[in-house]
């Protein structure tokens, strides 16, 4: 059995290459190939633009994909939609689609929209988000270099931001957001019908959301004595009740946990001064809940 899937080529590849590696698959890619190599005999990579993936595995072409559902919606593909795997080019956090015009602009709401030119890679999206809103206006699809086009090639923008920050360098201002979207692993619906693929499929939705469960966490473990346990474990925020192992000392005890790793340089001085001893941060590669 051989899986055909696609990963996004382009700002989402790195990130996903990271992911997956966390998850247990080891991706290589020589310089303008598009066909990786990964260390699981059942899978066959491709990389794909990420604007086009849904339309394959729709199409039957790949079986499964990562890609946006901003695309899935843009394309109008019919597909299973596995699972939300919410990461991005800078972050492991869903991206806008933002309505954004210059900062001297008259347009301040969608109603001012009515008559005016609109630039967009998303162009279904941007149209749906007018219908919904009673707005008639012309929406023409940009092949890039989006955010230079207003005020004298359009009126408004409708682009992708994670930060702003891009938007700013270029006077614009953001007037509503349009869409929120995350990165999703979808299917093709024939092939989620085949038992085999079916489960390797939920198995890869299983490692990878596990990674990314992962992510911002880390472990902790620590000796303690057992006349200081009830306070240590007050200390911790778990992300279940620890685990209380008995050592070979009766009166000492192992604690472990997991919890957020932003958290832990508050904690670690403050298990210490309670009496912990032996303290252990490591990091994790996947959480699977």
């Amino acid at each position: 059995m051989k899986l055909k899937i696609g990963l996004p080529k382009g700002s989402l590849q790195e990130a996903t290459f990271e992911i997956f590696e966390k998850a247990g698959f080891k991706i290589s890619v020589l310089k303008r190939s598009y066909f990786p190599k990964i260390d699981d005999p059942e899978l066959e990579p491709m990389l794909i633009r990420a604007q086009e993936m849904a339309r394959y595995v729709e199409e039957g072409v790949l079986d499964v994909g990562l890609t946006g559902k901003d695309w899935i919606m843009e394309c109008e593909a019919d597909v299973l939609e596995i699972t939300d795997l919410i990461y991005a080019k800078q972050g492991l956090r869903p991206v806008r689609w933002v309505l954004a015009v210059p900062n001297d602009s008259q347009i301040n709401s969608v109603d001012d929209l009515q008559g005016k030119r609109i630039a967009t890679e998303v162009v279904n999206v941007t149209r749906d988000y007018l219908k919904r809103n009673g707005v008639n206006a012309l929406v023409e699809f940009s092949w890039g270099a989006t955010e230079a086009k207003p005020p004298e090639l359009c009126d408004a923008i409708v682009e992708l931001t994670e930060t702003g920050s891009s938007l700013r360098a270029n006077n614009l201002r953001i007037v509503d957001t349009v869409l929120e979207s995350k990165t999703m692993l979808i299917a093709n619906k024939r092939s989620f019908e085949d038992k085999d693929k079916r489960r390797k499929i939920e198995n890869l939705a299983m490692l990878l959301r596990g990674a990314l469960e992962a992510a911002n966490k880390v472990g902790l473990k620590m000796n303690v004595h057992v006349s200081a346990l009830d306070e240590i474990i007050s200390t911790l925020p778990a992300l279940r009740k620890p685990t209380i192992s008995r050592l070979s000392d009766e009166d000492f005890v192992a604690v472990e946990t997991i919890i957020d790793e932003h958290v832990v340089r508050e904690i670690i001085p403050e298990l210490k001064r309670r009496g912990a001893e032996g303290i252990v941060e490591y990091p994790l590669n996947k959480v699977i809940y």
